[in-house]
Parts: C-alpha cells; sequence; structure tokens
C-alpha cells in the first residue's frame, strides 16, 4: 500500500513524497528483513501420509506420555511461520531419555521424520531431532505480516523525512540505533498487529491516521468526528451481517463508539491549542518502541537492554530459551510504556539535543497515556493534551482496524 492509495475503508490518503532514488536510499540504509522462500516453508497440508520430511521448527510444548502398554513415548508441539504441527517420537533406544535434556535447552530443532495422517488430521513421526546451532531467521518460524515490509519501510522513513529539527533528528537516531529489531518485532502477543513486522506496521498506521486528520483536513476536530463516523457505519455494517445471518463475523467495532466519543468530548478541553504536528509524529514513532523490551521472540536480540543499562551485568542472557511469542521476563516488569519514554529521553540526552522541558515532557506524555485510560495500561489518569488524546484516538482505531483487513 503506497502512493496514491487509500487507508481505513478507503479514506484515509497515503502519500509519499520521494523520488525513486530517495526510496532506494532508504531501503539501501534501513534494509528490510530476509523473508523465506517457498522451499523453507514447510506445509505440512500440502504433504501425504509417508512422506518424509526435514524441517527446521520451533517447539511450542512437549510432554512425556504412555502408549495403551505402558511404554513411554514424546509429543510436542512444533511451529513455523504456517502455523502448528504435532509430532511423536516413540521411546525407540532410549530415545526420550535422549531428547529431552535437549527440550529442556533449546527451542529451534531439525526435524527428520514422516507424515503421518489419521482420521483426517495430520502429524509427524520424528526419527531424529537435532537443536539447531545456527543463526535462525525468525520469519522461517513465526508468523509475519503478508503485507509489503519494503513499502512500510519507504513509507516511514518519508514521513520522518518531512519532520522539523530536533524531532527528525530524534527519530532517525533512533533508527539508527534499532532498526534490524524494529523492522521484525511484533506489537502484541494477541490482540492485534501480533506478528513478525507488526510494530512496523502499526507505527505506519498510526502515522497515516495523524496526517489525515493534521494534513489532510483543516480542521482536526472535522477529521476526527469523520473517522468517528466511519466507525459508526462499519460498526452497522457489522450489526446488519449478523442478522443476515453471518454469525461467525466478528464485532470489531463493539462498545467504541461511546469510548471514542468521550475521548473527543477531552479534545474540546483544548479547543484553542494547535496540535504540534512533529512532536506527536515522533511521539508514535516512540510510543511502542518500548516493547523491543517488553515482548520476546526466536530471533530477538538485547541490544535495547544494552542501550538502556550499559553497566547492567547481563550474563544470564546467553542462557535464554527463546521461542514464540510471549512476554519478556524481565520486559514485563516495567512494560513497553515505561521503556517508550526512558529511550526517548536518552536518545535525546546522548545526541546532545536542544530541546525544551516542555516538549519533553509533552511527547512523555504522549507516549505514557497513548492507552487511554489506566485499567487499559495508560501510565497517566486521563490525557492532558490535544496531542495526547490524539495519540490514543488513532492507536484505538488502528489497533482494531488491523482485524477487519483480509490480510495481516
Amino acid at each position: 500500500m503506497m502512493d496514491g492509495q487509500l487507508y481505513f475503508y478507503n479514506n484515509v490518503p497515503i502519500q509519499v513524497n520521494l523520488t525513486e532514488e530517495q526510496k532506494v536510499e532508504i531501503l539501501e540504509q534501513f534494509p528490510v528483513p530476509q523473508l523465506p522462500n517457498g522451499n523453507e516453508q514447510f506445509n505440512i497440508d500440502q504433504e501425504v501420509q509417508g512422506n518424509p520430511i526435514h524441517a527446521r521448527l520451533l517447539v511450542n510444548e512437549y510432554t512425556v506420555q504412555l502408549t495403551r502398554t505402558n511404554k513411554q513415548f514424546l509429543k510436542i508441539r512444533f511451529s513455523n511461520n504456517l502455523g502448528t504441527l504435532n509430532a511423536k517420537m516413540w521411546d525407540n533406544q532410549g530415545a526420550v531419555d535422549r531428547t529431552l535434556p535437549l527440550l529442556e535447552s533449546n527451542s529451534v530443532f531439525d526435524v527428520i521424520g514422516k507424515v503421518d495422517e489419521f482420521n483426517g488430521f495430520k502429524s509427524i513421526t520424528i526419527e531424529q531431532i537435532t537443536p539447531c546451532q545456527e543463526d535462525i531467521n525468525p520469519f522461517s518460524l513465526l508468523p509475519y505480516t503478508k503485507q509489503n515490509l519494503e513499502e512500510f519501510t519507504i513509507e516511514l522513513f518519508s514521513y520522518i523525512r518531512e519532520l522539523q529539527s530536533p524531532y527528525q533528528e530524534i527519530a532517525y537516531s533512533a533508527m539508527k540505533r534499532f532498526w534490524n529489531q524494529f523492522r521484525i518485532r511484533p506489537a502484541a502477543k494477541g490482540y492485534h498487529h501480533n506478528y513478525l513486522g507488526g510494530l512496523l506496521k502499526h507505527t505506519v498506521g498510526l502515522m497515516r491516521f495523524v496526517r489525515y486528520i493534521l494534513k489532510y483536513e483543516d480542521n482536526h476536530y472535522k477529521a476526527t468526528m469523520k473517522l468517528i463516523n466511519i466507525v459508526e457505519k462499519a460498526h452497522k455494517n457489522e450489526l446488519w451481517s449478523q442478522i443476515q445471518g453471518d454469525k461467525d463475523k466478528p464485532l470489531i467495532w463493539k462498545d467504541t463508539i461511546d469510548h471514542l466519543y468521550k475521548m473527543f468530548y477531552g479534545m474540546m478541553q483544548y479547543e484553542e491549542n494547535q496540535p504540534n504536528y512533529d512532536l506527536l509524529m515522533t511521539s508514535i514513532l516512540f510510543h511502542d518502541i518500548g516493547k523491543l523490551l517488553e515482548y520476546d521472540h526466536a530471533g530477538k536480540t538485547f541490544e535495547e537492554f544494552d542501550f538502556l543499562y550499559p553497566t547492567a551485568i547481563k550474563e544470564n542472557f546467553s542462557n535464554r530459551k527463546q521461542a514464540g511469542i510471549t512476554m519478556d521476563d524481565l520486559g514485563v516488569m516495567i512494560g513497553h510504556i515505561p521503556y517508550g519514554v526512558l529511550i526517548l529521553t536518552k536518545i535525546i540526552e546522548i545526541e546532545n539535543i536542544q530541546l525544551s522541558l516542555e516538549k519533553i515532557h509533552q511527547m512523555s506524555h504522549c507516549i505514557l497515556c497513548h492507552h487511554g485510560l489506566p485499567e487499559w495500561g495508560s501510565a497517566v489518569k486521563y490525557p492532558q493534551t490535544i496531542e495526547g488524546f490524539l495519540i490514543h484516538i488513532v492507536d484505538y482505531l488502528d489497533s482494531r482496524y488491523e482485524n477487519t483487513e483480509g490480510i495481516k
């Protein structure tokens, strides 16, 4: 989705003001991750019973079970970027006892076996399982966005290039440090953008909304009301589909209208305040950047911890067992919202950026309040600036709209 196309039920324009040479320059400086080719994607649904398999898979869970004749065997649930796979390993010549220590200390394995099928369900019978010792590509093991990562990257940096100083310097400093991880990370574990590339996609989504509100419409209140009206129409369509018999269609916009109007009433306290576009766009870049520390998964590295805590002793990091997308044991103690403020303020400090104390607090406030309400994880009771209300509204819209898209 690029220049000239539309977002949010074909209502929010996308405009990228770059030459082809500038796009190439961006991708050279900020390359997208390497995606797996067809040969790297093992799809058990395309296999027939008896086929030999040799695949690299991620262990989700495992148990030792007993057969009817009281012989032990391993039951393992694997996953890759196409979904989950069930497998079993018989206890031939003590295979279970040999394999258990490997499963306890590793999560990615090269699996050799064959395809079995019972009552229409396919599984793997394992003949050999070996811990993977090489660097892995997490995109071969975990779900990832099927939308174009190059286009998201170009769009993100086209918006950053438009920012005025010192906001542009702040944004570039963060991306130069964290791009290799920012480009691959999920934005959530479950509810929205819960796949690799989700953080990049979600960040760009918020920026699209803010550009629409502050650059395409002549009044940010009118623009916000238009977005709420679009949600109302979408919710009516969802309800009508259910009435017509489509009971499987989810009610994504259920219970959202009242909240959006509540936030709109809050915005009205600041009618005389013109939103600071550059401040708001920079805040969006940082609003979920703390998820680099809050979440863990196979292929994650830990530069962000080194950046925030350079003198800390980190000998236990090398022993971490990484698997699917989960909460980081340390990151969950603080959470992505405080981490976002910590990263922002440290970037400003180490880059020696001159910015007023008020502006630093306004950006920090945007990060702290973007969940809107304390019961939803907001670190402050209620937004206290026009930018604070806007960042919550666009985050709220984008996180829900993502669940309406046919392709993640």
